[in-house]
């Protein structure tokens, strides 16, 4: 593995003090102990429930080169191989804005309140069969997540692939400014974390933060498909941007056509002015058909050709929790477990149901294990009534709610669906739902990530046996 900084560079870069430090590089950086590489740097960040300087020694001891830590440790930690600075997080902060002034590398950061992840991902698909790309992992896109993303940029990168999220107004305008992307994108503003904003206009306008970064002469790509655009275009002007606008609406710049739905993805064309470009996806829904039109104006626009695009958008998976699609059991009468338990918010939900209301339930059961969408404030209760209409429409057998929330929508449901049980938290009736799960049936999983409902399907997956194949979709 090449090197990602000299020991000089690092401690040039936060500003530190080196001490008994024997390495003369590192190859990567980390701050979880237990990932941490061989010859990388461990930067020892104070979270709200850990103190990543309580587990410096655990760090070297897994290999790790050196470990950045605060002053106000260091008499304690002495004699290991250490930088030393005021703040770890600010020095890796400081690294990776090093990494990214050295970077010859093209750059996109991607927000929005729904289908980020996803389009984060089939961009990297697509941009890494054109060069050497460097993406953002899982979903670090926070305060702390976006400069380990940006720190980790090898020099050698002809792309770079970021995340950017967020759940307060201000949040994304310090790290685009640290990531300074050539393109910017919002994959669409919808009312998640609304709890925190004053409508959905001000979370349109905390998203737009995004355009403020962009590098001279950069590009604003924008869905248009939802009521917020006028707000996002209008900053991405301010900017100095260059606009296109992508989705099913007519007045979008890239438009998407002769969109066939099918029950493991679907087909459609996008036009890019006279040039049509057919494309199909293995996921299903059609947000998903929007998320991979998004990342096609990224590509098209990064240089790389429409056929290199649409073989990697043929073959793209996706990740766990996001859409994970499980076959479990049996080949001739399996579970299928569709595992979206990673994040719940009105957009995401409605989609997810809508995909699963158009799966075939053969001769088995299909079955939702819903819990609640977080950070809604005053209006959480009519978010989750609304999806009465959404849940009927599964043509659902078996409805398991999970968390407070959940009472909105089950007083809202009509007599005929069959709310099995309804507990405060996934503990509740854990075991009510393993045990009324059979081989054949067709189960979907959606939540906040707070409900913890990765656990249950962890569960499942376990419980029904051998896994015969796994297929992944992102939200």
């Amino acid at each position: 593995m090449s090197y990602l900084f000299s020991i000089e560079e690092l401690t040039q870069a936060c500003e530190g003090r080196a001490e008994n430090i024997h390495a003369s590089h590192i190859n990567s950086i980390s701050i979880d102990s237990r990932t941490v590489l061989e010859g990388g740097l461990y930067v020892a960040i104070k979270g709200d429930r850990f103190d990543g300087h309580d587990f410096v020694h655990k760090a070297i001891v897994q290999g790790a080169a050196v470990a950045l830590i605060s002053e106000k440790r260091a008499r304690e930690l002495a004699g290991l191989p250490l930088i030393i600075v005021a703040d770890p997080l600010v020095g890796m902060a400081q690294i990776a804005r090093v990494a990214r002034a050295r970077s010859r590398a093209k750059i996109v950061a991607i927000t929005g309140s729904a289908g980020k992840t996803t389009t984060k991902n089939m961009v990297e698909n697509i941009l890494a069969k054109a060069g050497e790309t460097h993406a953002s992992i899982k979903s670090y896109n926070n305060h702390w997540g976006v400069p380990l993303m940006l720190a980790n940029m090898p020099q050698s990168a002809e792309f770079g692939v970021f995340e950017i999220g967020m759940n307060h107004a201000d949040e994304i305008t310090p790290l685009v400014d640290m990531v300074r992307p050539h393109i910017a994108l919002v994959s669409n503003v919808g009312p998640a974390h609304i709890g925190n904003f004053d409508g959905l206009e001000g979370i349109a306008r905390a998203k737009a933060e995004i355009f403020s970064g962009l590098e001279p002469g950069g590009l604003a790509i924008i869905n248009n498909d939802h009521g917020q655009v006028e707000i996002l275009k209008k900053a991405a002007r301010l900017a100095g941007a260059e606009i296109v606008t992508y989705g099913f609406s007519k007045s979008a710049d890239v438009g998407i056509f002769d969109y066939f739905p099918h029950e493991n993805g679907g087909t459609a064309q996008a036009r890019f002015g006279t040039v049509g470009v057919n494309f199909e996806i293995n996921v299903p829904g059609q947000h998903m058909i929007e998320n991979a039109t998004g990342a096609l104006c990224v590509a098209h626009h990064m240089g790389v050709g429409f056929d290199v695009a649409v073989a990697a958008l043929s073959s793209f998976s996706a990740s766990a929790g996001r859409g994970a699609e499980h076959i479990l059991g049996p080949k001739d009468n399996p579970i299928v477990l569709i595992d979206e338990s990673y994040n719940a918010n009105p957009a995401s939900m409605t989609a997810a149901l809508q995909v699963f209301a158009v799966r075939d339930k053969g001769m088995g059961r299909k079955i939702l294990i819903l819990g609640d969408m977080l950070e809604l404030g005053e209006g959480a209760a009519g978010f989750h009534r609304d999806l009465q209409e959404v849940v009927v429409a599964t043509d659902v057998d078996k409805l398991f709610l999970i968390g407070k929330e959940m009472d909105a929508l089950k007083s809202a449901l009509p007599d005929r669906i069959n709310v099995v049980a309804h507990g405060e938290n996934l503990a509740a009736i854990n075991d009510t739902i393993l045990n009324s799960l059979d081989y054949g049936d067709k189960i979907m999983v959606k939540g906040s990530l707070g409900v913890g409902l990765a656990r249950i399907v962890a569960q499942i997956v376990d419980r029904f046996g051998q896994q015969v194949k796994a297929k992944t979709n992102s939200e």
